[in-house]
């Protein structure tokens, strides 16, 4: 049984390199303690928003995303106190290896860890490795000075005998062993650049299960929650500041050509869209009434006076979602009709008028933006992103291996540059009252990005005769 007669805990867990095997270890730890009665706020560090879908089913509370780019150190000390004072323990995943950044330590985990005062736990992958794992600890502990690496962990650990090297590694760089996992091909889940992947050939829920019981019989759990703890005020003013500003945007005027206060927010959410950062869909709450439904399952769209499409896997649904023609008729209709619409990503593949899977096979799309996406001979496209927009600059995070068979004619509605301010092709699509990117943005630190939206509509019902 852990011994909770110390503070609240909270720790940011990362490693030298990807691979090492952070996910895995953190989904187990979000569920060992949550078995324990804990209440445990995951948190992801970068803006993946596939691992915080996980860490949200391990941990029964909504991962949560730090991004040092895409939103203010203001920001993300807000939305951290917020949510980390309503947990016993905050886990935050690290991306990538510890220093890793967009620019050098830029956005990196250590650089999150030291803006946030949280203690590091490394993950070190000892599959190959023994007493030299001593001078890698040492150096990521000394690093840079800022950082506080308190424990390791070990993965992929061969035997007792094994783990006791790696003791007597840590000992001498100075960093506590807290415990190791085994080699088990059961405890394996598949990964992608940057992260997990979802499957649905994968049982997640089975392996974060084995992995809550595998994990407190070699890792000591009372000592890592021990030397991770520490005082947390739930009055503390950044806790405030998060609500502060969502209350702040609410009580603003909202220019809107209907009358009600309040707008019909839609959302799709099913197997095909799940890419959606937490604190956006918390944003949206302050603009109007959430609502979800699924593009794969229902017949039609609900009434609204916002439509949210984000990101996700349609091509992997792409059969259903054609054949599904009265929800893509009834999303065609709100389109042409002059609702207002914003689609990321997956959203804006399914808003096209065909989508090819990398067999080769076309799917009927909904047909609102004259463009094809394929899968087929693509590769990979990743990076940060700035958009210049009216004045307005909002930042996001694009990630995709589908790309344009042929592209809608589109004019230079914004500008977009990645992390270095290097322009970028990506673009921002418009049609009537219908936006579309292949770029996620993150507007819960820049709420305006959705009243201008707003404001587009608003203008563009004005000028009508």
């Amino acid at each position: 049984m852990v011994n909770m007669s110390v503070s609240k805990s909270s720790f940011l867990i990362s490693a030298p390199s990807s691979n090492s095997g952070k996910t895995t270890l953190t989904l187990g730890l979000l569920r060992a303690l949550r078995d324990r009665g804990f209440g445990v706020q995951p948190f992801k560090c970068g803006p993946d928003y596939i691992d915080t879908i996980h860490h949200t089913n391990a941990a029964g509370r909504p991962g949560v995303n730090l991004d040092t780019f895409m939103a203010s150190e203001a920001h993300m000390r807000a939305v951290y106190a917020h949510y980390a004072s309503q947990a016993d323990v905050s886990v935050a995943e690290g991306v990538m290896g510890l220093f890793d950044g967009a620019d050098k330590m830029k956005g990196s985990s250590a650089e999150i860890a030291t803006l946030l005062d949280i203690p590091v736990v490394l993950v070190i992958n000892a599959q190959s490795m023994a007493y030299s794992a001593a001078p890698l600890i040492y150096g990521l502990k000394n690093f840079h000075a800022g950082i506080r690496v308190v424990g390791a962990i070990f993965n992929f650990v061969g035997t007792e005998s094994h783990y006791r090297f790696l003791q007597d590694a840590c000992a001498d760089a100075g960093v506590e062993a807290l415990g190791y996992l085994p080699r088990n091909e059961a405890l394996h889940i598949p990964s992608r650049h940057l992260g997990l992947r979802i499957s649905t050939e994968t049982n997640y829920e089975q392996i974060i299960r084995r992995l809550a019981e595998v994990i407190p019989q070699t890792v000591d759990l009372d000592r890592l929650l021990e030397i991770t703890s520490s005082k947390h005020s739930s009055d503390d003013a950044g806790a405030l500041s998060v609500q502060e500003k969502i209350l702040n945007i609410e009580n603003q005027t909202i220019a809107w050509p209907r009358q009600s206060p309040k707008l019909r927010i839609t959302i799709a959410r099913d197997e095909a869209f799940s890419f959606l950062y937490h604190q956006n869909v918390e944003t949206l709450r302050a603009f109007g009434d959430v609502q979800w439904f699924s593009p794969v399952h229902d017949a039609g769209l609900p009434e609204t006076d916002l439509l949210y499409l984000p990101g996700g896997y349609p091509e992997l649904f792409a059969e259903q979602l054609s054949g599904n023609q009265s929800m893509r008729d009834s999303i065609r209709q709100y389109c042409e009709n002059g609702g207002l619409a914003y689609a990321e990503c997956g959203g804006l593949m399914y808003l096209g008028r065909e989508l090819i899977d990398d067999h080769g096979n076309a799917f009927e799309m909904a047909g609102v933006l004259d463009c094809v996406t394929t899968l087929q001979y693509s590769k990979m496209t990743l990076g940060y992103r700035t958009m210049r927009w009216d004045g307005l600059e909002v930042n996001g995070h694009e990630f995709h291996y589908s790309t344009f068979r042929e592209n809608p004619p589109q004019g230079p509605l914004a500008q977009m540059t990645n992390a270095r301010g290097v322009p970028v092709p990506t673009q921002l699509f418009n049609v009537k009252n219908t936006f579309a990117s292949y770029t996620h943005f993150y507007w819960a630190d820049k709420p305006e990005f959705i009243r201008h939206l707003i404001n587009q509509t608003t203008k563009k019902a004005e000028s009508r005769p």
